[in-house]
């Protein structure tokens, strides 16, 4: 499993996020990203990519600029997002914008992210300054840069293809911002919106550390937020943002596979014995079911000599450590045995999942197991007897012709 990890200790802003997941190609591609990034028509709007280095780190950092102006000169002059109601200014709407963005030749994957990325903005803003969604306006500078950005962060999202996503709390900085509407709080009040449920800080930098592009970026990547997942790194990409502080100002996107945990630091299991000369096979049964739905590991029993020669019948009940005496008391309140004994087994054990691959007879499930430098992949059972009743065929031969394909 491919996993992304994204760093925002130090914030996060579209251009940052899209510096750092270029990073992640090789050179070559980076170059070639790029100019069909300018390829794509993007009303006035140019991408330059270049070195940085923050605090003696090397890092990529994207520039955008709209007719010659960029972001940061642009919110200078006080101009911010969602600011409406200046005729002197250029400006366009979310439908206006949707218009660009479906007119874009992107992937479909991408061009629906970007799409529901720029909304999210939207209805912030809406909410922010009580108007409808479909009223409120982005001036072209601030609006074209954060279509470029989101537009860049989806498509190159489409190209990584990360299974699993995961975000670190984000620094929002603190303090005050100034904006077309006079001085707001940091963060500013549309990226709050947009980091309700996020995990997020102020740190100890004044000053505004996420945008709201950037906040809407990051809520829709991550599928979790924490610390980075156990994982063996393949690729570290560093986005530099424009200004310079006493940290490195960066997002910092690490990728990777997943691989397998490593052991706990106590016990993880526990396996419970009791041997039974004076149970019916019916009240074992029973006992072994009632021990499965309680949410046992396993279950199993296997024939055995006892005292004076009497046969009997070994239970074993497999658990989680923690919940060795419930379980051990649902054994002794369901079996005749006087006690039972507690082991604490070590184990290694793979990463299992479940994937769906297209096959001649149609979609069918697969076990997936993996770690120690071993890979298993196995038909799910019920699947392959499903086709060999449609088909009459034995289920061995299925079961042979889906492992050929895999």
């Amino acid at each position: 499993m491919r996993i992304l990890y994204l760093d925002c200790g130090m914030g996060a802003a579209g251009d940052m996020l899209m510096a750092a997941l270029l990073e992640l190609l090789d050179s070559e591609r980076r170059c070639e990203f790029v100019e069909k990034l300018n390829g794509l028509g993007i009303p006035g709007v140019h991408a330059e990519l270049a070195g940085s280095v923050k605090c003696g780190i090397t890092g990529s950092h994207v520039a955008v600029t709209v007719r010659g102006v960029d972001e940061e000169e642009h919110r200078c002059e006080g101009h911010h997002h969602g600011e409406h109601g200046h005729a002197h200014h250029h400006h366009h709407s979310l439908s206006d914008i949707t218009a660009v963005i479906n007119g874009l030749d992107i992937p479909e994957g991408a061009r629906a992210r970007a799409t529901e990325v720029y909304a999210s903005i939207a209805s912030a803003e809406s909410r922010v300054h009580g108007v409808e969604t479909g009223e409120v306006h982005f001036h072209e500078v601030g609006a074209m840069d954060a279509v470029a950005d989101i537009v860049g962060v989806s498509w190159l999202m489409e190209i990584i293809k990360p299974d699993r996503v995961v975000c670190s709390p984000l620094r929002t900085g603190f303090g005050t911002v100034k904006c077309a509407h006079g001085v707001l709080p940091v963060p500013a009040p549309a990226t709050a919106l947009l980091l309700e449920g996020v995990p997020a800080f102020a740190g100890d930098i004044a000053g505004e550390m996420t945008t709201p592009t950037g906040a809407a970026l990051v809520r829709s990547l991550a599928g979790e937020f924490g610390n980075m997942p156990l994982m063996s790194i393949e690729r570290i990409g560093y986005g530099m943002g424009s200004r310079d502080f006493p940290a490195a100002n960066c997002v910092r996107a690490i990728l990777g596979t997943e691989c397998a945990a490593a052991a706990p630091e106590g016990p993880e299991t526990a396996e419970i014995f009791c041997t039974l000369d004076d149970a019916t096979a019916e009240d074992i049964a029973y006992t072994q079911e009632l021990l499965m739905n309680a949410g046992a590991l396993d279950v199993y029993t296997a024939g055995v000599g006892m005292k004076k020669g009497r046969p009997g019948t070994l239970l074993s009940c497999l658990c989680d450590y923690a919940r060795r005496e419930e379980f051990a008391r649902l054994i002794l309140r369901h079996t005749p045995t006087l006690g039972v004994r507690i082991y604490t087994p070590e184990r290694m054990k793979l990463i299992r999942g479940v994937g769906t691959v297209n096959t001649a007879y149609g979609p069918v499930r697969v076990k997936r197991s993996s770690g120690y430098g071993i890979e298993k992949r196995k038909p799910e059972y019920e699947d392959l007897a499903r086709i060999a009743a449609e088909t009459s065929r034995p289920i061995t031969e299925i079961r042979r012709e889906i492992e050929k394909e895999l």
